[in-house]
């Protein structure tokens, strides 16, 4: 699997769970650090949570891949799942309009 079909499996998976405004930004010629950033949100802790868990368990059930590191189990209003190629961001809508990745790496959004 490629890194563009495993984000766009990313974007399923959060979709099945009702991810919030999901954004697939193509980084590939912006940065070495992976070719796609998932951007989703969720309106409470436990729905964050809730996503990223699902993501973490459908690629390890189905694809049998496991993140390369994760960040922000912690406070969980801003969770990042690396797989190398493609990082996962799920905010809480506050920190995500705070931080404004779709900006920051000159997605459609501003």
């Amino acid at each position: 699997m490629d890194s563009k079909e495993l984000a766009t499996k990313i974007v399923e998976i959060l979709d099945s769970k009702k991810g919030i405004d999901i954004e697939m930004i193509d980084v590939a010629d912006k940065t070495t650090l992976a070719d796609y950033f998932i951007i989703a949100s969720g309106n409470s802790t436990t729905q964050i949570k809730a996503l990223a868990d699902e993501v973490e368990y459908v690629l390890k059930k189905e694809l049998d891949l496991y993140p390369d590191h994760i960040e922000g189990r912690s406070g969980d209003r801003w969770l990042l799942i690396d797989y190398k190629d493609v990082v996962v961001h799920i905010f809480h809508p506050e920190e995500r309009a705070n931080y404004n990745l779709e900006l920051l790496w000159s997605a459609k959004k501003t």
